[in-house]
């Protein structure tokens, strides 16, 4: 069973229609929307902080989603994916995101909206990756601007991983 725990009161929360793996950690100060998803072994740990996640976001297996204490809570937007084995540590992810699989955004770093942060990079404290851009590389650097099929994957994504999670709470 999934591991939902309170944290000095604060309980997480979440909207309708969202997948908990059996065995997600989500503990402490997290509000998340409608039609999310936390798959295996992924944690989000709002002890220290706040954690705010919008609708349509999958968190994908192994993710860990935390905060800095009394400095850098963590918020994420609509329609972001994140990949497998991700960091996302007291940062913003705007809306329409990917985060790469095992890839680290840190504290105060700001994501906006339709970017997608490379497989593997490591988006350093403070830095703001410009909307529309590919960012790769460690420390994470502007690459290229997105292509159309890129932003249209960015669209589809969320939807992929709402039929996903569908097929672990068919009746």
């Amino acid at each position: 069973m999934s591991v939902i725990l309170p944290v000095k009161d604060k309980h997480p929360s979440w909207g309708k229609d969202c997948f908990i793996a059996e065995n997600a950690t989500i503990v402490g100060d997290v509000i998340m929307g409608d039609n999310c998803s936390v798959w295996f072994n992924a944690v989000i740990r709002g002890d220290v902080h706040y954690i705010k996640i919008g609708n349509n976001t999958n968190i994908q297996d192994g993710v860990v989603i935390h905060c800095t204490y009394l400095y850098a809570p963590t918020n994420i937007g609509n329609n972001v994916s994140i990949g497998h084995n991700a960091l996302v540590h007291g940062c913003t992810l705007k809306d329409h995101t990917l985060v790469g699989m095992g890839a680290i955004v840190m504290d105060h770093a700001v994501v906006e909206e339709y970017v997608i942060i490379g497989a593997g990079s490591v988006v350093l404290e403070k830095t703001i990756c410009e909307s529309g851009y590919l960012y790769a590389g460690t420390p994470a650097k502007k690459i290229k601007p997105l292509t159309e099929e890129q932003r249209t994957m960015l669209d589809k994504l969320p939807n992929n991983y709402i039929m996903y999670s569908g097929w672990f709470t068919e009746k």
